[in-house]
């Protein structure tokens, strides 16, 4: 079976000027990803008519299918339709349904159209003309010497509509594409070194078609693994027979599968286990507090959170004793530890958990340099306490220390749940 090759071009100064982030790409690499097509280059280009010309001429000669975004606008910075009607070597004609099409959408929107909105209509007479009913910008559709183009607008969900609606169910019709198949494992709170050392003999041992990579992110590693095949079935079959035997050396850091957010498993423990949880947060400001609450039915386990920002409501609003604070300081284990335990007993929580630390840039000591911090959880007869060494970054130093609170409140759940 021929691999199947694709190319995404994304035009626009914008993008080269970091104004706008090219989640285009992205989207589109996982949807082909789907369906076996494989993107084997993406290209950003300027609105420079040379730059674009050579974009048009790389991508041809390496993929099968090219997918381009952006450019079409009715002004004249927007070049890709008049240089795609240079590339194929036809004029701009128009197209009386797209300019129909214009129209409509004006007047769907009490509108008054004008005459450079409606040249959006005219078209290379050598594409044919995809209707965009979520824009006014049409999507083109080439073919040229076993090679397919679609060019359509920036915009993400106009990109996304003709993606979805055009391009995407074309595609089997055109090649035979293969079956892949992807699982992922999520992972927290261990490195990827570590990882990749714990399971070497169980990758080493894994079949030619099915692979895996690691993808590491802020306090996680994902292990993605793919198979490539004919049978979608015995695919998942096969890989998920893969995960039984590697769990055994990773179960205690797995939380989840595929999409699954760690903040999302956590609920669904606390959910299924009938308990509920409350925050104290010193150093990460409330980030906890942000992610615990992005999940939908968090009212169903979360009692409530504070932020004791100084020392004072450390005391006032958790009990945190005077002296804890004085002889250890408020980034310590004792004063991590009575945060938690007041959290709990304050909002009458299953757990409590607590951070505190230097997030930085500045603010650190020679004994707590700036990264140093204390995280807690606190649950019925038992409270457990770990430091943490982190970066010079303040919002990394958040980032991070949301992800290992949240991973000891896992850890602890599990060992006290059992």
């Amino acid at each position: 079976m021929q691999l199947v090759k694709a190319e995404i071009i994304a035009i626009g100064d914008e993008l080269l000027y970091g104004q706008i982030m090219d989640t285009n790409s992205h989207w589109i690499s996982q949807e082909l990803d789907l369906i076996g097509v494989k993107v084997v280059h993406k290209t950003t280009v300027g609105d420079n008519r040379e730059d674009i010309l050579k974009a048009f001429s790389d991508a041809e000669k390496r993929a099968h299918i090219i997918l381009i975004t952006g450019g079409l606008g009715p002004t004249q910075d927007d070049l890709t339709k008049p240089l795609m009607a240079e590339y194929f070597g036809c004029e701009i004609i128009e197209f009386p349904e797209a300019v129909e099409a214009v129209s409509e959408f004006f007047k769907r929107r009490g509108r008054e159209i004008t005459p450079l909105n409606i040249l959006q209509g005219h078209l290379p007479s050598c594409c044919t003309y995809v209707p965009n009913v979520v824009g006014t910008a049409p999507g083109m559709w080439f073919e040229k010497n076993g090679t397919y183009w679609m060019s359509m607008p920036g915009v993400p969900h106009e990109m996304k509509k003709l993606m979805k609606d055009f391009v995407l169910p074309k595609l089997p019709s055109l090649f035979e594409l293969p079956v892949i198949f992807h699982k992922v494992v999520k992972t927290v709170g261990i490195g990827e070194s570590w990882l990749a050392d714990l399971i070497r003999d169980w990758e080493n041992a894994l079949p030619s078609h099915i692979r895996l990579a690691y993808l590491p992110s802020l306090g996680h590693v994902k292990l993605r693994l793919t198979a490539f095949g004919t049978n979608k079935a015995e695919l998942e079959k096969e890989v998920d027979q893969q995960i039984q035997k590697v769990m055994p050396l990773i179960e205690k850091y797995v939380y989840g599968y595929d999409e699954e957010t760690l903040e999302a498993a956590i609920g669904k423990l606390l959910k299924k286990a009938g308990k509920t949880l409350a925050l104290a947060e010193s150093c990460s400001g409330g980030y906890v507090s942000h992610l615990v609450t992005t999940i939908p039915g968090s009212s169903n386990y979360l009692q409530g959170s504070v932020i004791p920002y100084h020392n004072q409501f450390k005391e006032k609003i958790l009990g945190v004793k005077a002296e804890t604070l004085e002889n250890f300081g408020a980034v310590s284990e004792q004063t991590v530890i009575e945060m938690a335990e007041g959290v709990k007993n304050l909002f009458s929580a299953d757990f409590g958990i607590s951070t505190s630390g230097i997030a930085g840039p500045d603010g650190g000591t020679e004994e707590k340099p700036v990264g140093t911090v204390w995280i807690a959880c606190a649950g019925e007869g038992f409270v457990e306490a770990k430091k943490l060494q982190l970066t010079q970054d303040r919002m990394l130093n958040i980032q991070l220390t949301a992800v290992s609170v949240l991973n000891l409140l896992r850890i602890c759940f599990d060992q006290n749940n059992k």
